[in-house]
């Protein structure tokens, strides 16, 4: 970054920091969010078993929280992704496949909020991965591995993304003509702007399968984000937000369906009788 546009970031996170930063940083909300319920005794399997189970389509809902540092006081953010997850035997391989349909963002700033459009979200394409099955104390436990994958940037998805971004090579997957994916902006109601992001996702998740057929467990996000540009300088900063370490604040759930569910606008219908609610925060 030259010495001239981090003079200019300075002095516009400053004019975006005086309506925002005068509201209280609200703390995480008690965890964990999701319940697991072992009441019910899933009972001894065989491994057999155990992927007769697994085996089928599932409505997908996971919370991946962030934490960044801002002047003093963190800035924490909940990204809920709404989907599809298949399971699927392959060649004698459990193998996970995921689809994105929505997400939706909660920040711990009153009148601070972001949103990502649903074609960006589904533009989200994790390649299909080859998944672990270990029964653990009578717990049957899968293992999703990451497989990195690249969203608003062309090139390996293997290799780190460049924090140069002069030297990235952009792509439009949300179809809007700017760089990378959109994600929309607004403090307050007066302060409204864009932020253009390239992402190398990079997620594992720790499942268990559940008695009620459900399987639940925690996301592990190392993800890597690079800021392709803003509608103004006001939202032009480097920010690369990182995953707060409570596993109880980045579940998983996913909840059998009947395979004839396939639709996105469907199963946001059926969002509120599927999944827990979205998170939110509150003042203590």
């Amino acid at each position: 970054m030259t010495p001239l546009r981090r003079h200019n970031l300075f002095l516009c996170s400053l004019l975006l920091c005086a309506p925002a930063c005068g509201s209280p940083a609200l703390p995480w909300p008690a965890s964990p969010l999701v319940s697991f319920d072992r009441t019910q005794a899933l009972g001894p399997l065989t491994r057999e078993q155990a992927l007769e189970r697994i085996v089928g389509h599932y409505a997908h809902f996971d919370v991946v929280a962030y934490e960044e540092p801002l002047r003093g006081a963190p800035m924490r953010t909940f990204v809920v992704s709404y989907g599809f997850t298949e399971f699927r035997i392959v060649d004698g391989e459990l193998i996970e496949s995921d689809r994105f349909c929505h997400a939706e963002h909660r920040i711990n700033r009153a009148g601070m909020q972001s949103s990502l459009s649903d074609r960006a979200t589904r533009a989200i394409a994790p390649p299909p991965q080859k998944v672990t099955l270990a029964n653990e104390a009578g717990r049957w436990m899968i293992h999703r591995p990451a497989s990195p994958s690249l969203i608003g940037i062309k090139g390996d998805p293997a290799k780190p993304l460049t924090k140069n971004r002069d030297e990235a090579d952009f792509s439009d997957p949300d179809g809007d003509e700017k760089p990378g994916v959109t994600v929309q902006i607004s403090v307050n109601k007066y302060i409204k702007g864009e932020v253009y992001l390239a992402r190398r996702e990079i997620f594992e998740n720790q499942l268990e399968l559940m008695a009620d057929g459900s399987i639940r467990g925690t996301v592990t996000d190392r993800s890597e984000q690079l800021v392709a540009g803003a509608s103004s300088c006001l939202f032009d900063s480097d920010a690369d937000p990182k995953q707060a370490s409570d596993p109880g604040l980045n579940p998983v759930v996913l909840v059998p369906i009947d395979e004839s569910l396939t639709s996105c606008d469907e199963l946001m219908e059926r969002a509120s009788t599927l999944f827990p609610p979205v998170p939110e925060f509150q003042a203590p």
